[in-house]
């Protein structure tokens, strides 16, 4: 296992040496760190960077792992683990149209019986350390500046460590996994192949003492909210707006905004979080459109948000990102084995595609609030069979695999 949070043996010549890598991978957040681990777990060297100093950095995130995620980490044997981190299993989601509320009791399918809303600053490492045991290489404060070309083909990046000294690497392949912002989408100028027209904006905070039944989605015209069970006895309890309503009125004073939303949504949920006790500050995220950008090119890919983003208010973010971490993984190595041509990098984009479009399409114009509670309900259904698809998805890698084999 190589854990390293600085990178000694990486090339600081003006130019890169020769490449001692098959996949570097930008970002070690749970697209990134998925990746890496399954590329490493089949034989190929992945050199696996982050600007961060160390593992376990908390980032904007509600949490809540939906069965693809929890049935992916289950595939790849690290469920226990999340749950020998005190992750609390949920057995029940809670839909609330306005005061009408309507349970769902989760059933066992493909050995997941629970749903996990954990930490970042738990499921993170957990995935970067799976990583590391598989044979990555980690390399921590190490912020990637550029890509190395050669002629239209991307064969490494460059970059700083944390005292400044210039760095680069070579490989054959490099995964953005870098985030919205991703440099490496930027740097190579990845089109859109669809955006939202609509976004909502987030504000959420820590609260303990809060009676918990599971995951609970709360809607009323004009806005939403959330509860998930997380680590410690804690819930994630976050409020959703228009990025509009955000940017005019609740940024400039979150706490006030955030109170004043939940007692819109639910008043009997604003009695029960404001009998709680706040553990930390409040946060908020402004939203912006989803989007599909193409995730792959001569020498790159993109995965997680660097590539798709399907607006929050979905909660589907860390299981997308998981599936797709699989689904390039998938292509890397039949691209790494020899699969001549786009052919691999063209089945990574369609499949990632048709399970992720229209859960984004239903989403944006949930995301639009312009909805009656009558119009809300088949919506919901409607991403819940998009998110079904995903799940499918996920069991044919397995059945894929099988005939294989």
């Amino acid at each position: 296992m190589t854990l390293h949070a600085a990178p000694p043996d990486l090339d600081r010549a003006a130019e890169p040496a020769a490449s001692t890598h098959d996949a570097i991978v930008v970002g070690a957040r749970v697209a990134g760190a998925a990746t890496a681990m399954l590329l490493a777990r089949q034989g190929l060297r992945v050199l696996l960077l982050d600007r961060a100093a160390a593992p376990g950095s908390d980032t904007l995130s509600t949490h809540a792992l939906m069965r693809g995620g929890v049935l992916q980490l289950h595939r790849w044997g690290l469920l226990d683990a999340l749950r020998a981190s005190g992750a609390p299993a949920v057995r029940r989601v809670t839909i609330h149209y306005g005061d009408e509320a309507e349970p769902i009791d989760l059933k066992e399918r493909g050995g997941v019986d629970s749903l996990y809303g954990p930490r970042r600053t738990v499921l993170d490492p957990l995935l970067v350390e799976a990583a590391a045991a598989a044979g990555a290489d980690v390399r921590y404060g190490i912020a990637v500046q550029g890509l190395l070309w050669q002629g239209e083909r991307v064969v490494g990046v460059e970059g700083r460590d944390a005292a400044g000294s210039r760095l680069s690497a070579r490989a054959p392949l490099v995964i953005g996994a870098d985030g919205m912002l991703s440099l490496v989408a930027r740097s190579v100028g990845a089109a859109y192949s669809w955006q939202g027209r609509h976004s909502s904006a987030f504000v959420y905070g820590y609260f303990a003492g809060v009676d918990l039944e599971g995951y609970e989605w709360l809607y009323r015209e004009g806005g939403g909210a959330g509860i998930i069970p997380t680590h410690d006895g804690e819930a994630c309890v976050w409020i959703g707006a228009p990025t509009e309503r955000f940017l005019g009125e609740l940024r400039h004073d979150l706490e006030e905004g955030f109170l004043r939303v939940l007692a819109e949504v639910s008043p009997s949920t604003y009695e029960r979080v404001a009998g709680g006790e706040r553990r930390g500050r409040l946060r908020g995220f402004p939203g912006v459109p989803g989007y599909l950008r193409r995730p792959w090119g001569p020498g790159w890919a993109l995965v997680g948000d660097a590539g798709s983003y399907v607006d929050a208010l979905s909660a589907h973010g860390i299981s997308s990102a998981l599936r797709d971490a699989e689904l390039l993984a998938g292509a890397a190595v039949a691209a790494h084995r020899g699969e001549r041509g786009s052919r691999p990098w063209q089945e990574y984009e369609r499949l990632r595609d048709a399970v992720s479009l229209d859960l984004a399409t239903i989403t944006d114009e949930i995301a639009g609030y312009g909805w009656s509670l009558a119009e809300l309900r088949p919506l919901l259904l409607a991403s819940s069979k998009a998110m079904a698809r995903g799940v499918l998805a996920v069991e044919e890698l397995d059945r894929a695999a099988a005939a294989a084999a």
